[in-house]
Order: C-alpha cells, then sequence, then structure tokens
C-alpha cells in the first residue's frame, strides 16, 4: 500500500542512506518527446534538508535530465531495497541544474568532498511530495561493490577532453531540447 508524506522523515532518510543505486527520472512537455530514467550510484545523493536533495551528476552519453529541468523542472527519484525488506521509495519534486561556475557550486560540491572525474553538474531538487510503496515484486540482489569505469574514462579523457565531448554530447536532448550547460 503507497503511502504519501511531506517531507522526507528521518525513517526516509535511513533507508535512502543505505541504497547503493537510485533512478532518476524526467520527461519533457507535452505528448511528444521521450521520458528519461537513468540509474546512479556511487556516493553522490545528499538530502539537505527534509525538503531539499542533491546529485552529483556525471558526464554521460547524454544529458536528458538538465534539458527537462531546463524546460520544466519536473524531477522524480526512485529508490528500491534490493535488499532486507522489501520496500520502494519515491521523492517528487521541482529540480534545477548547477553548473561549476555557478555561485553555489563551492558550498555543494563540498557536500560531496573529493569529487568523481566525470562529475559535470549538481542536480538539486525541492521535493513536494515522498511516497513509499511496498516493493514485493523487486528482486533481491547482492551488493559487491564499485565499477570503475566512469573515473577510468574521465581520467583517460582528461579535462579538455571531457569539455569537447559535453560539446559534442551533452548539449542538446534526444529531442532537441537544449541543456543548461551552454
Amino acid at each position: 500500500m503507497a503511502r504519501s508524506f511531506d517531507i522526507i522523515q528521518d525513517t526516509h532518510r535511513a533507508f535512502i542512506e543505505k541504497q547503493k543505486m537510485f533512478f532518476v527520472a524526467s520527461a519533457p512537455v507535452g505528448a511528444e518527446g521521450h521520458v528519461n530514467c537513468s540509474p546512479k550510484g556511487g556516493d553522490c545523493f545528499r538530502i539537505l534538508t527534509p525538503n531539499k536533495v542533491a546529485y552529483l551528476d556525471y558526464t554521460g552519453s547524454g544529458n536528458e535530465t538538465s534539458a527537462h529541468l531546463l524546460q520544466n523542472g519536473r524531477i522524480t527519484f526512485m529508490f528500491c531495497a534490493f535488499d532486507g525488506p522489501p520496500n520502494i521509495l519515491r521523492l517528487y519534486g521541482k529540480g534545477v541544474t548547477v553548473l561549476p561556475a555557478s555561485p553555489e557550486w563551492p558550498r555543494l560540491s563540498a557536500l560531496f568532498g573529493d569529487l568523481h572525474p566525470a562529475t559535470r553538474q549538481i542536480i538539486v531538487a525541492d521535493i513536494d511530495r515522498v511516497q513509499t510503496s511496498c516493493g514485493f515484486a523487486v528482486p533481491l540482489y547482492e551488493y559487491t561493490g564499485e565499477r570503475d569505469h566512469a573515473i577510468k574514462w574521465a581520467e583517460n579523457k582528461g579535462p579538455d577532453g571531457l569539455i569537447q565531448y559535453q560539446q559534442e554530447k551533452n548539449r542538446v536532448s534526444i529531442d532537441g531540447l537544449p541543456t543548461a550547460m551552454f
């Protein structure tokens, strides 16, 4: 049975902090365009207040979340229990993209310690709804560790190579919407 809350409660925080991955969903306005759902891993998610969260967003093959947030701000986060008691927790809200040149960057990036070399932006979201549901159909998985592919890829590209890659691959969404990066 689904239950809704206005804030991220302490039990929600404890559940979120135990998860090794989460999913981010966003979509453009209207019937056209593609809904995006991306898995995220590593120690990249922070609860700032009971109604505000942030995560480090790494350079990738696209930049759908940034484009959708620039257009309409809508964002959903989903955390699933892959071990222990079944549970699904969703955070619904409105988000923005914070870039390294933004005045907020030094304060926000400091919350994450040493930044992943592929970090391109921080997504910050104001949460207006928290929802839990049973998660009975989510399978059990055993966590065996983090992959190092993204770190090696980013280090191999180097700072200039990452900027060039972002300019080529992260300027617009797959639907042609501009991102906040450029």
